[in-house]
This record gives structure tokens, C-alpha cells and sequence, in this order.
């Protein structure tokens, strides 16, 4: 048996600096009203001894948890398989890192979790909420709302009731689409189809309307529905060569749809890009790079929009920032040529 060396203690740590334990408390504990020497002394003897404060005692004196949880409205099977969630929560982890936060990853698959996330968030376990890959009528925000908990959005809401206070980050989705299709027009290509999104999430809405404002919306048979995955994708591909085997251009929602596409196009025969042009949408580097041939699309960037999220609303609970701070972001887009377009 070994013996396990006790923790240091308020008391050790005050002796070692020669204070008060109600000053050693005041200063790990984030309170106010000791003198910059005292602080310094104190903050040498917590590194000395190896000091941790105690969460739920400093919780009492600042008010906060120094947690912050991540919604995202999909279930884990998408989640881990698409690098879209992965580049946005390592932009949020390097945010809430560097400010001494953590993170807490809370996924939804129905209603059940719906209302799980929402009496977890109205437990106080957390300072705030981060929420993404919201889908229209989702109840989230509202359930978020009801929990009073301060919230940043990932990607421009669906609703537009303006009753609510509604902070978010999204990137300029229906430039990017423009910029895609007519970098396709200036090929020289006519028959331009688009692979969408799933239409009850903005960012999927947002690019089939920059679609549309190239193209127009005379050949609703170059438009197919599909959900951002690779297999939903191939599945819209075979749809669009059965209705439209002349088409000489795709553009798909994101790079995984791209992906898919170019499958099924290799599998027809169709050489890319002298039959077929296709760009995709995200910059995406394991994908967009490793397809074949390597994709054109339109680049965001996603880890950016995760850390501009987390800083939003680590201002928010800063109590020395006021509101009007804080509002919704747009990032710009930019287009990235390689071989498929």
C-alpha cells in the first residue's frame, strides 16, 4: 500500500504566504479588495504547493462554473462522422481553454433529449450554451430560452418572430454559393445542378437561394434535396443523371456531398471536370484534398466560427462588457480551385 500525499489546503497556502485565509480566499476564489503585493505572494505560494481551489467554493464567490455546453441538435452518429463538428468544436475547445473553461458536450437524437439538454441547462451546471446544426421548428430555443441561460448560436437562426435576443456566428453561405456557380457559368457550363442540403436548416436554404439567384429557378429538375452526407449525396447524383443525363456541372452543399457525387460520377463514366465540373462547399482539407480529383469548393472556416462563438459569449458573462457588444457575425467565404472545376 502506498500513501497518498493529503492536498494542500487554504490554511497551508495563507501560511506560506504569510496571509490571512480569508485573503488566500478572496484571491483564488476571483474576489475583489486585495492589494496587488498580497495577490502576487499568494499566487506564488499556490504554485509552490500545487494548490486547487475548490470548485463549488469558488462557484459561491464568483458565480460561475466555469463550464460552458455545446448543443448540437443531430444525433452522435452524424456528429462523429462528419470533420464539420470536429473543425467547430476544436475551434470552441481552444477558446474555452484559453480562458480556464470546459467543456460540455451535450448531443440530441429526439424529443427525450430535447428535454434532457433542458433541465440539465436549468440545473446551473453551466455558465452558458453554444448551439449548432439547428433544424426548423427544433424546440431547442425555446427550451434554452425557458432555462435562462445565456446562448450563442452556431449559424443564423430559423426563426424571425423578433422577440427573441438572438446572438450567432454564420459564415456569408449564399455569397459562397453565388461565387461557386458562376465560377461553373464562366466554364462555360449551362446545365448546372445543385445537390442541397436539408432545406429546414438555414445554411442549406441560404445556398440553394445563391444558387437560384445565378441560375434561376426554370429547371427545378437540376435541384435534388438531400442531408450533407456522403451516401445521401450518391443517392441525389443517380436522381439527377436519371432526370438530366446532359448535365455538365454539380454543385453540392458541402464536401461530403461532393464527395458522393464524384462516386457516382466515376461510376457512370463521367470524367471530371471534362463531363462533369463539380465544386462543393466547406474546405474541408481530408476531404476536399483526398477526393479524386481534388475538390474545388468554397471555402469557410469553421474552427474560426467555433472560437468567435465561445469568445461571444464568454463576453456576454463578463460582467464588464455590456450587451450591445455582442451580436451576430458573418464570415466571408472564399473560393478554392483545384481539379474538379
Amino acid at each position: 500500500m502506498t500513501e497518498t500525499a493529503s492536498r494542500p489546503t487554504l490554511e497551508a497556502v495563507a501560511a506560506r504566504a504569510g496571509v490571512s485565509r480569508a485573503t488566500v480566499s478572496r484571491v483564488v476564489n476571483g474576489g475583489d479588495g486585495v492589494r496587488e503585493p498580497l495577490v502576487e505572494r499568494v499566487r506564488q505560494a499556490v504554485e509552490e504547493l500545487g494548490y486547487v481551489p475548490n470548485q463549488a467554493a469558488r462557484s459561491l464567490v464568483t458565480k460561475r462554473h466555469d463550464a460552458i455546453a455545446v448543443v448540437i441538435a443531430e444525433p452522435e452518429t452524424r456528429v462523429f462522422a462528419d470533420p464539420f463538428f470536429a473543425l467547430q468544436l476544436r475551434g470552441i475547445s481552444k477558446e474555452l481553454t484559453a480562458h480556464d473553461n470546459q467543456l460540455v458536450l451535450l448531443l440530441t437524437e429526439g424529443r427525450d433529449d430535447h428535454a434532457r439538454v433542458a433541465r440539465y441547462l436549468a440545473g446551473g451546471h453551466v455558465d452558458g450554451a453554444l448551439v449548432f446544426s439547428l433544424h426548423l421548428h427544433d424546440p431547442l430555443p425555446g427550451l434554452i430560452q425557458g432555462a435562462g441561460v445565456p446562448t450563442v448560436f452556431g449559424g443564423r437562426p430559423g426563426w424571425s418572430d423578433g422577440t427573441r435576443d438572438v446572438v450567432y456566428v454564420d459564415s456569408d453561405n449564399r455569397g459562397g454559393a453565388r461565387e461557386a456557380v458562376r465560377l461553373l457559368a464562366g466554364l462555360g457550363r449551362t446545365r448546372i445542378a445543385h445537390i442541397t442540403g436539408p432545406l429546414d436548416q438555414t445554411s442549406a436554404a441560404d445556398r440553394l437561394d445563391g444558387y437560384r439567384e445565378v441560375m434561376g429557378d426554370s429547371e427545378p429538375q437540376l435541384v435534388v434535396e438531400s442531408d450533407f452526407t456522403p451516401g445521401g449525396a450518391e443517392r441525389a447524383m443517380r436522381e439527377l443523371l436519371a432526370r438530366r443525363p446532359d448535365l455538365d456541372a454539380v454543385f453540392a452543399a458541402n464536401d461530403l456531398a461532393a464527395s458522393g457525387a464524384l462516386r457516382v460520377l466515376r461510376a457512370h463514366g463521367r470524367r471530371v471536370p471534362e463531363d462533369v465540373a463539380v465544386v462543393g462547399f466547406d474546405d474541408m482539407l481530408p476531404v476536399a484534398e483526398q477526393s479524386d480529383p481534388p475538390l474545388t469548393t468554397v471555402r469557410q472556416d469553421i474552427e474560426e466560427m467555433g472560437r468567435i462563438m465561445a469568445r461571444l459569449l464568454l463576453r456576454r458573462l463578463d460582467r464588464r462588457v455590456r450587451d450591445e457588444e455582442t451580436g451576430a457575425v458573418v464570415l466571408p467565404t472564399t473560393l478554392v480551385r483545384r481539379a474538379s472545376a
